[in-house]
């Protein structure tokens, strides 16, 4: 708990001051994000606004986690949990990031909204995705099972191939839905901290349960881990701190850029941002098990980005008519008249009941499988 303590605490120091510094050092250099002109009209006066805030959000959570660990090593009454785990989820925050900064760095020296082509961008994620697949199946020991609550439901074997191809496919979509959702002021960033708290907690209660069902005893001067009598680890999750402070570090990486991008935005995220948050929930899933209960978690990105392919469906089956006003759906309440705060907001209880209900879902299955209530 103490080292969850201090890495959301760092994470978000790092990055409400490196935003607050992102904000001045882009503004003084004219570098700011062009606005899409077929977007609603009352974006046109955003133009101009810094961009690539997300280096803030990665660089704080990235900064929260290694000092968290770093300061357990100095006071050795905190338990130092730092895990190949959490380190290959924390490498693919930041290579996503990267690429997402290379899209933001073109669009803003180009003056466009386009900035790396489809292709490269595709390619970009598509080679971080694998790379996290197969160096975690490899290095980590993860369940290859298809899994929603924990590791054995539905407990579809995968094998390491196809769990490979099914982790690339989870991380390239949760990555391009978040980058989908980010059009509003504090839109993903706010969703994301009910995301990433939901991970924190599910991280958290794992390792909780595997210390209940294990103890350490000295044999001849070895630590040995032995089942305890009266419990069971349901979970098989044995990296769950760590993955509970990556959580917790994006979380608050969120929260101190928020500061500065609640509406009216003082700077974006960008796809540095909206690309690291994505790949960082989906590789959250992946090792922790819980691929199915995703979607639920971060509901509202599958709302944004199903009311794109809605749009796009209709469009063609109707020769031209329009199902929502605008695509994704958030721009479709801003063009009926509601305010871009509206939107948000309520947008943010969206994403905190389903997250909620995901809770609820992931404690039901543990209050059944366990007997206690």
């Amino acid at each position: 708990m103490i080292r969850l303590l201090i890495a959301g605490a760092i994470s978000f120091a790092l990055a409400a001051v490196l935003t607050r510094v992102l904000i001045d050092l882009l503004t003084r250099s004219r570098i700011g994000q062009p606005i899409r002109e077929d977007g609603p009209q009352g974006h046109l006066i955003k133009a101009g606004t810094p961009t690539m805030g997300g280096l803030a959000i990665v660089a704080g959570a990235l900064g929260g986690y290694g000092l968290s660990d770093l300061i357990s090593e100095i006071r050795p009454s905190f338990e130092s949990t730092i895990t190949r785990s959490g380190l290959l989820v924390m490498a693919a925050i930041g290579a996503a990031g990267l690429v997402g900064f290379l899209d933001d760095w073109i669009k803003v020296t180009r003056a466009r909204n386009l900035g790396l082509n489809a292709k490269l961008k595709t390619a970009g994620l598509l080679t971080v995705a694998v790379l996290f697949a197969v160096l975690t199946v490899n290095l980590t020991g993860v369940h290859t099972q298809l899994s929603f609550l924990r590791h054995d439901i539905p407990g579809w074997q995968l094998g390491s191939v196809g769990w490979v191809i099914w982790a690339v496919i989870l991380v390239y979509a949760t990555s391009n839905a978040v980058n989908l959702t980010d059009g509003l002021d504090g839109l993903a960033a706010g969703s994301g901290i009910f995301s990433f708290a939901a991970y924190t907690l599910m991280g958290f209660w794992m390792f909780r349960q595997s210390q209940a069902a294990s103890t350490v005893v000295l044999v001849d001067g070895v630590p040995k881990v032995f089942a305890t009598a009266n419990g069971a680890d349901i979970y098989g999750v044995p990296h769950a701190l760590d993955l509970a402070v990556v959580a917790v570090a994006m979380l608050a990486g969120c929260a101190g850029f928020l500061w500065f991008n609640a509406a009216p935005a003082d700077i974006f995220m960008g796809d540095t941002g909206s690309l690291a948050i994505g790949t960082g929930l989906a590789a959250l899933a992946l090792v922790t098990n819980t691929h199915l209960l995703l979607p639920i978690i971060g509901a509202i990105y599958v709302i944004e980005t199903s009311s794109v392919m809605l749009q796009v469906v209709f469009f063609k089956l109707t020769r031209g008519k329009r199902l929502f006003r605008m695509a994704p759906i958030h721009h479709h309440f801003e063009l009926l008249g509601w305010r871009e705060t509206k939107v948000i907001i309520r947008f943010w209880m969206i994403a905190g009941g389903l997250t909620m209900i995901a809770l609820g879902l992931f404690y039901a299955d543990w209050v059944a499988n366990s007997g206690t209530r």
